[in-house]
């Protein structure tokens, strides 16, 4: 492993500046299972970065261990965001130190309303976008505000738990296979409005089967297998090398 980078805000110098976001040498288990090995990757501020690779590469593992849940369980390494050490934090301080993950099954809350589910995720500081923000970039939100969450299309859930996650004071979105199980046609809404997440600056971390639309949307992107870390580069360089998408995208 190389020498640990400084993370520190005192590294500020242009060659030696500490990404927005990084990884450095995680280590994560589930039980005896050795899930992530030795993962290290950097994102820049209002970057979009796509963690790629096939069933059972480490994908989500490692973004539930940025998230600080429980399993799988960090062993070993740094997770550093926005000049903070969150590697040691509980999931509720990652959650204000501004880690916003959206899980693949949504979580949406059972008998609450749209508004409602938005409205909990603000019932602490520290507070992200307002309603009358996130309803202007989900009017269809705005339309369904007092209906059941529940209840609500697939697409529709699933722009509701990103907005849920906006609602706080986010600087890493985590998406966790945003267009699983969804049509096409909803797939393609779901994209506009991750591009228009995109031109607010946000900085986001997408795992998504669907690779091809991944890359489409990423300015970067790492490729996993068997939790290490085969390709850091930019998302170009993956749609540009057909080799590289076979061996470990099957595309």
């Amino acid at each position: 492993m190389n020498e640990r980078p400084d993370f520190s805000k005192n590294a500020n110098h242009a060659a030696t500046a500490p990404a927005y976001f990084s990884l450095w040498d995680i280590h994560a288990y589930y039980g005896e299972s050795y899930i992530v090995q030795g993962v290290s990757f950097n994102v820049h501020e209002g970057e979009i970065l796509a963690l790629l690779g096939r069933n059972g590469a480490g994908k989500t593992s490692t973004l539930r261990t940025i998230a600080r849940l429980d399993n799988p369980s960090l062993k070993h390494g740094e997770i550093w965001l926005d000049h903070e050490a969150i590697h040691n934090m509980p999931s509720f301080e990652a959650s204000r130190a501004g880690v916003g993950l959206v899980p693949e099954d949504r979580r949406i809350i059972q008998g609450l309303t749209v508004e409602e589910n938005l409205q909990l995720a603000q019932i602490a500081p520290p507070i992200g976008w307002s309603l009358e923000r996130i309803y202007d970039l989900f009017p269809r939100l705005k339309e369904r505000r007092r209906q059941e969450g529940t209840t609500l299309s697939g697409g529709e859930q699933q722009m509701l738990a990103i907005a849920r996650a906006l609602a706080r004071d986010v600087k890493l979105l985590l998406l966790d296979e945003p267009y699983e199980g969804l049509a096409p046609v909803i797939v393609d809404e779901i994209e506009k409005t991750l591009n228009l997440i995109k031109e607010q600056g946000m900085t986001t971390i997408i795992v998504e089967q669907n690779a091809l639309r991944a890359l489409a949307l990423a300015d970067r992107s790492v490729i996993l297998d068997t939790g290490t870390v085969v390709f850091d580069g930019t998302a170009q360089e993956v749609l540009d090398n057909e080799e590289l998408r076979h061996e470990y995208l099957a595309i």
